[in-house]
């Protein structure tokens, strides 16, 4: 069997990458497709493959840093992947990966990071934060991504089947493309367990520094608690502004290595979370230290962190606003004895990379089975052929 992986972009290693290279895992013989790729050997290695077969995008000026100024490329882009001598074509998406086309004797399946926030339901979010709230340009941009969302609907019914990374997507999904999604968990790299780490005496934050990530917040949160220390962990665009609003309490360890920063969660007191994630892979990193989190009861936190014991591995606060965040980390602090490192550990174990590769070849296998069931019976998935074999009273 044939296999070919379709990705959107690769220019980062992030949690979508980490999923790509699971699948690679699965499928080791499987070819790569993607519409630009700017990675480095290195970080090709680490994530399984070689070499991609990438579109014309790769071609096309700046296209590491500018790539979201091509937007209106993508959907054309993607469809002119030639994939007809694959027999089983997975797509990881969180743009427009799952709108490769596909013949009728191919399996397609998707698995969705989410669909385009930015053209759903973030739209009037993305629109403020890059300048285009107003004027011609936010004309202009919310047509584009009007017709974006039009594609993406249509494409939508594409795959076979789509899996979402967490109940949270599932219910995006079925609200933007009316399809029900397989929910299989993104894997995550688990630390081992370190007796000899002693907590120390911070809080962590850690993100990248952008407005949705509500670093700002926790920030301002930390204000009113001037007993307590801060760490915020990450770089971006916020940078200069979030220091000149912290509180001597608060400090910055700009962008920080996967070995720094697994040793500040691991001896961190908590870790601060205000953000509403897809999922939120970096949570479970921390809990995998032996380290609570504390996060905003909304999106993927709800299916990652437990507030209830014996299970309880954090707290929630309701709103992004800093006196929530603030009386949320308050009540920690007074319960803190009652948190345990061993049971944060077994919470994030129920994401382990092993429990994906199982759950997301046993998937692909049903699929692949299905149709293979449903070429034998003759309807290949035809509407008129199953049609002819009814009868209607």
């Amino acid at each position: 069997m044939r296999v070919a992986v379709v990705h959107d972009w690769l220019y980062t290693v992030g949690g979508a990458e980490r999923v790509l290279r699971e699948i690679l895992q699965c499928y080791p013989d499987a070819d790569v497709f993607t519409l630009f790729d700017v990675l480095s050997d290195a970080d090709r290695a680490r994530i399984g493959y070689g070499q991609a077969t990438t579109s014309f995008l790769q071609r096309l000026p700046a296209i590491r840093s500018r790539h979201r100024s091509y937007l209106p490329l993508m959907p054309i882009a993607i469809e002119q992947f030639d994939l007809s001598g694959y027999d089983l074509v997975l797509s990881s998406s969180y743009a427009v990966a799952k709108g490769v086309l596909v013949g009728p004797d191919q399996i397609h399946v998707s698995y969705v990071h989410s669909p385009m926030r930015y053209a759903w339901d973030l739209q009037h979010s993305y629109l403020r934060e890059s300048g285009y709230a107003t004027g011609l340009k936010s004309a202009i941009a919310r047509a584009i991504l009007h017709r974006m969302r039009l594609w993406d609907s249509r494409t939508a019914h594409g795959p076979d089947a789509m899996i979402a990374n967490s109940a949270f997507v599932a219910r995006r999904i079925r609200r933007v493309y009316g399809r029900t999604a397989q929910v299989i968990y993104p894997p995550v790299t688990l630390a081992k367990p370190r007796p000899d780490v002693i907590r120390g005496p911070h809080f962590l934050a850690a993100s990248r520094l952008v407005p949705y990530k509500n670093i700002e917040a926790v920030v301002r949160a930390f204000a009113a608690l001037p007993d307590l220390t801060l760490i915020v962990a990450g770089d971006g665009p916020e940078a200069p502004r979030l220091r000149s609003i912290a509180t001597p309490n608060v400090s910055f360890a700009g962008f920080v290595s996967d070995d720094h920063l697994r040793n500040l969660m691991a001896t961190a007191r908590a870790f601060v979370f205000a953000a509403e994630e897809d999922f939120g892979i970096i949570m479970v990193e921390a809990m995998s230290e032996g380290t609570p989190v504390l996060a905003l009861g909304r999106g993927g936190a709800r299916e990652i962190v437990s507030s209830v014991l014996p299970q309880r591995s954090g707290l929630f606060f309701p709103t992004p606003d800093p006196a929530d965040i603030a009386a949320c980390v308050r009540s920690f602090v007074a319960q803190e004895h009652m948190f345990s490192r061993t049971v944060c550990r077994t919470q994030a174990a129920r994401f382990s990379a092993e429990r994906f590769r199982a759950e997301f070849s046993a998937f692909v296998d049903r699929q692949v089975e299905a149709g293979r069931r449903d070429r034998e019976a003759g309807t290949g998935g035809n509407p008129a052929a199953v049609l002819a074999g009814r009868s209607f009273a």
